[in-house]
């Protein structure tokens, strides 16, 4: 049976192939979508929610805004990356599907009360909305059945040299989430940088042929754009749509059980995630973390998402 999944985003360039592996896939039953400050402001990436999944022809999935600022910290949208509007690059056609009314977190915990089993919320942004909804409904975290999170890094950062840009933005949601029991898994820039936009991706998915295939290949070509620019990395990594692969097929994401803490206040390192692989804390485990990726696996299942849609 496909696994019901809530998608907690902040559409952003991979997030928008996040949107159409969720709902492209057959393993996976989209529920919801949720947005978040993040990449751009709420404003903007709730309507690039709904640009690309009305472009896509997704249109029986509800979308409610959120968090349009992190718990305690300023908003710092990723410009640079990302463009003003969160989804630089192409035209923006207008959104062919409406917001839902309710918030982000009365979306969430409708749907959780809703499903007659657990839901996995797949977040691929800054974790504001989770956080929220389990400070406001801590009874219902029983029907959350994993939080899948596209954030952090068992490694070096890409916002500050330890800081991964989602953790950076709202770590102390991060650690709310992660201190209030829930199943966790962090899919991290270890593993998303695995995933790269080559030339070769590119003709991939431009030879689909479809309306989404084509909006998708100038979104990638933008992306890979401001990556060199930004980053040094000609061939742009997509790290969003990784959390929902691993969900859909959770062989393709190799993950370890291991101890997961977020710092919050250090000079240099505040929302770095300290990845405690060799177990020299002592502490608890508290989250899979994962370690590697099958890259070509991972390219089959965009494909494949691709196709599906309009």
């Amino acid at each position: 049976m496909p696994t019901p999944v809530i998608l907690d985003c902040d559409p952003g360039h991979d997030d928008a192939f996040a949107i159409w592996l969720a709902a492209g896939d057959p393993e996976i039953d989209l529920r919801a979508i949720t947005t978040v400050g993040g990449n751009g402001k709420l404003a903007h990436t709730t309507y690039n929610a709904r640009v690309v999944a009305g472009l896509a022809g997704i249109t029986g999935v509800p979308i409610a805004p959120g968090a349009d600022s992190p718990m305690v910290r300023l908003l710092s949208p990723a410009v640079g990356i990302h463009g003003d509007n969160a989804l630089g690059g192409p035209e923006l056609p207008p959104p062919a599907v409406e917001a839902d009314p309710r918030t982000a977190v009365e979306l969430i915990r409708d749907t959780l009360d809703a499903a007659g089993e657990p839901v996995t919320i797949v977040a691929t942004g800054p974790l504001t909305n989770i956080a929220m909804f389990a400070r406001t409904y801590p009874d219902r975290l029983p029907r959350i059945g994993d939080v899948v999170w596209m954030g952090g890094s068992t490694g070096r950062g890409n916002i500050t040299p330890y800081a991964e840009f989602n953790c950076w933005t709202d770590p102390e949601a991060a650690s709310i989430v992660l201190g209030s029991g829930v199943p966790f898994t962090m899919i991290g820039l270890n593993v998303t940088h695995q995933v790269l936009v080559t030339p070769e991706v590119m003709a991939r998915i431009g030879a689909v042929g479809n309306r989404t295939a084509a909006f998708g290949v100038e979104l990638l070509s933008y992306f890979n754009s401001t990556y060199e620019t930004d980053q040094g990395m000609p061939e742009g990594p997509l790290h969003d749509p990784v959390a929902v692969a691993l969900v859909a097929r959770p062989g393709l994401v190799t993950t370890v059980r291991t101890r997961l803490d977020i710092e919050l206040r250090g000079t240099e390192t505040a929302g770095a995630t300290s990845v405690d692989l060799l177990g020299k804390l002592g502490r608890e485990p508290n989250a899979h973390v994962a370690t590697g990726v099958d890259v070509e696996a991972f390219w089959d299942l965009i494909e494949a998402a691709v196709r599906t849609l309009s």
